[in-house]
């Protein structure tokens, strides 16, 4: 797995020069739309956006988390490089409670791009 990271972040900064999880982040956003999954009710997590991008003959997988800030309407984004069913796990679990399932099937991924919060 550490040889696609490494692959991709290669590609990624020969191509596009980006230098920080910010523009990396911002480089998976415009390959497409992604899936969204909202969380009205969670106190940590407002959004959970999965995207799925192809370079050459390999599909990676990533997800982007926006944690809710305290007494704002805005939130903090964190992206991490999951496992093709993390989508799928994290969906048919998220309503129950989207912190949990943020713990169980995406924070597992927290060093692969080493983008998550401290």
């Amino acid at each position: 797995m550490k040889v696609i990271i490494i692959t991709l972040l290669m590609l990624f900064s020969i191509n596009t020069r980006a230098q920080s999880c910010k523009e990396f982040m911002e480089l998976v956003k415009s390959e497409n739309s992604g899936t969204a999954y909202t969380s009205y009710t969670s106190s940590s997590i407002s959004k959970v956006t999965f995207y799925e991008v192809s370079t050459n003959s390999t599909k990676l997988y990533f997800a982007i988390v926006c944690f809710k800030r305290e007494y704002s309407i805005n939130c903090n984004e964190y992206i991490y490089q999951v496992a093709s069913d993390t989508k799928s796990n994290y969906s048919n679990n998220y309503y129950l409670s989207a912190g949990k399932a943020f713990g169980k099937y995406i924070a597992p991924y927290k060093n692969n791009l080493k983008c998550g919060p401290s």
